[in-house]
């Protein structure tokens, strides 16, 4: 081939090469303008009932300007019915945030409620209010912080705005009223908040001490670097299998799903991720420590999102086996932004799909076996569901030898 005709051929991939970009940031431009064009919304009526409410409203005095707002700004991300695209306001988005963390600023006490009355379900272990003597039942009758101005009595109150009120800055007071089952009277118990952590992985032994159950209840900030410390235990044990509990675990961050499959697989896809313009594959990202160990998954319908992902990556990829429930079925990927004034909108910007291609948005990963959980009275601590894991990981750790 001459020079001439290389550089006419150059020239002929040069000018598709400049179409073809040129017709994709003309498409990128267009679906822009398209999107710009939603932020002229007429705001006629919402200004019109503001000024109704300013009128007519008997208490005009309750009428909080910025309540309305996040009030209206909430409803415009509801109008969308996508459950998991919603709008935090401040104290939302930071207790959102918080838990992703691990670490907080509060007393270390789970809440719930006793015949409809706020409750202690359990004190962390060395938290201030383990400290201080609350116990697992004690009622709360009352919330106070003299340095917020909160005097709250806990009658009607959610679970949600009770630990708004109980959390708070480290070295800070909050005095609870409380009740036990047995006493005469309710006393007051001042504590003092302190940095609470709460470990988003845990290790305990079963079996005598042969098989590794790995507690995993959501993929957090400080997942990595607890699984991490697991693994070296499981390591240094000689562990003769592994059971990974994602019970109850609603997700948290993709790239923790991806971390912890690529422990145990070798190499391959662990998810794929569709937007609206591309498909971005997510593959094993480490020279997993597990790989080989034999492995059984607990999954139930509290499982959903990251830890979905990795039941199925895991079962796609090594055929491990799904002991317990039918998952939740969360197929969808939320971006956390956030906005000046502290508030944070969660916008759902993707869907995952398996190794496979399969959603299973809606649907659920369906266990291999399936035990549904009963509670035994006579037996509190008893889980008929570990004990089928148990039963079910022996099988594959025969079928190794």
């Amino acid at each position: 081939m001459n020079l001439k005709k290389i550089r006419q051929l150059l020239l002929v991939i040069i000018i598709s090469g400049g179409l073809v970009y040129g017709g994709f940031r003309l498409g990128e431009w267009k679906a822009g303008q398209k999107i710009r064009s939603l932020t002229a919304i007429d705001t006629t009526s919402m200004n019109d009932v503001l000024g109704r409410l300013k009128e007519s409203y008997l208490k005009t005095e309750d009428i909080d300007a910025t309540k309305l707002m996040y009030g209206a700004t909430e409803g415009m991300t509801r109008s969308l019915g996508d459950p998991y695209t919603n709008f935090f306001p401040p104290i939302d988005n930071s207790r959102s945030k918080e838990d992703l963390s691990g670490e907080f600023g509060g007393v270390g006490i789970e809440l719930g409620f006793v015949d409809k009355t706020l409750a202690v379900i359990a004190p962390l272990k060395d938290s201030p209010a383990m400290k201080a003597g609350v116990r697992a039942g004690d009622l709360i009758l009352n919330i106070t912080d003299k340095k917020n101005n909160v005097d709250k009595d806990t009658s009607g109150i959610t679970v949600t705005d009770a630990v708004n009120l109980i959390r708070g800055e480290k070295g800070t007071e909050v005095i609870l009223t409380t009740f036990r089952e047995g006493d005469k009277t309710s006393k007051e118990v001042i504590l003092v908040r302190d940095t609470i952590k709460v470990p988003s992985s845990e290790i305990t032994w079963i079996d005598n001490g042969r098989v590794a159950v790995i507690t995993v209840s959501k993929f957090g900030e400080q997942t990595l670097t607890e699984w991490n410390k697991i693994v070296t235990e499981v390591r240094s044990k000689n562990a003769t299998g592994v059971i990974l509990d994602l019970r109850n675990n609603p997700g948290g961050y993709l790239q923790r799903a991806v971390d912890l499959g690529s422990e145990f697989i070798s190499s391959g896809v662990i998810v794929k991720q569709r937007d609206k313009l591309k498909t971005e594959v997510m593959s094993v990202n480490r020279n997993g420590k597990l790989v080989g160990m034999p492995l059984v998954v607990l999954i139930n319908k509290g499982s959903a999102s990251a830890s979905e992902i990795l039941a199925g990556a895991l079962r796609e990829s090594l055929g491990v086996k799904l002991v317990g429930e039918k998952s939740f079925g969360k197929g969808t990927v939320q971006e956390a932004q956030e906005l000046p004034d502290g508030s944070g909108l969660h916008v759902t910007v993707a869907e995952w799909l398996l190794p496979s291609g399969k959603n299973i948005h809606g649907d659920g990963l369906e266990p291999d076996v399936v035990v549904k959980y009963v509670y035994d009275e006579k037996n509190p601590t008893a889980d008929n569901q570990m004990d089928k894991a148990l039963e079910v990981l022996k099988g594959v750790i025969i079928a190794k030898r």
